[in-house]
């Protein structure tokens, strides 16, 4: 069970690297090599988004780290043009990407997104055509389908937005389970 969610540390970015190593090996598992293929994320990535405040760590009981997450609360440049669909709205929003599991807790990618709902209640997320378990997660998790973008290499994904009924302020809010 997830009882916090926090920002990521240097400290910590071993232990978040072996998480990415994990849920890249269940995507594999799951019929989707070709998402994260086999170095994805790479560390001089992920220490970026540490240092940059938009990585995050999702710790179980025991204080030990479960998941990882990027949330990031404002534009995403990547969801600048959409095709075959549009967004739900234009108003502020917070963007989720690189949800993570070791593979020893249930509902990780659930407490992430119950978490950036804290935060912001307008968020976009994507992710690959050939990753279903996602789909499944974001479909379970009330998002709408908006349409296709695309990534900075070139590949197309799917695309889904959810807005609660408030507004979201850029002004991040504490951080809170």
């Amino acid at each position: 069970m997830i009882t916090e969610i926090c920002h990521t540390n240097v400290e910590q970015l071993a232990e978040v690297m072996e998480v990415y190593a994990a849920a890249r090996a269940f995507m594999q598992l799951h019929g989707n090599p070709t998402q994260w293929g086999d170095r994805y994320p790479s560390e001089a990535f992920i220490r970026e988004e540490i240092a940059s405040g938009h990585s995050f760590v999702c710790l179980n009981e025991q204080g030990e780290i479960a998941g990882t997450f990027c949330f990031i609360l404002g534009e995403d440049p990547t969801y600048h043009q959409i095709f075959e669909g549009s967004w739900l709205n234009d108003e502020p929003y917070g963007t989720l990407h690189r949800i993570a599991s070791r593979g020893t807790e249930k509902g990780i990618a659930e407490a992430c997104f119950k978490w950036s709902f804290s935060q912001c209640p307008n968020i976009r997320v994507d992710t690959h055509r050939d990753n279903r378990v996602m789909r499944q997660i974001i479909a379970s998790q009330g998002f709408t389908y908006c349409g296709i973008i695309y990534v900075s290499d070139g590949t197309p994904r799917l695309a889904y937005q959810k807005k609660l009924t408030e507004s979201c302020s850029t002004n991040q809010k504490p951080l809170v389970p």
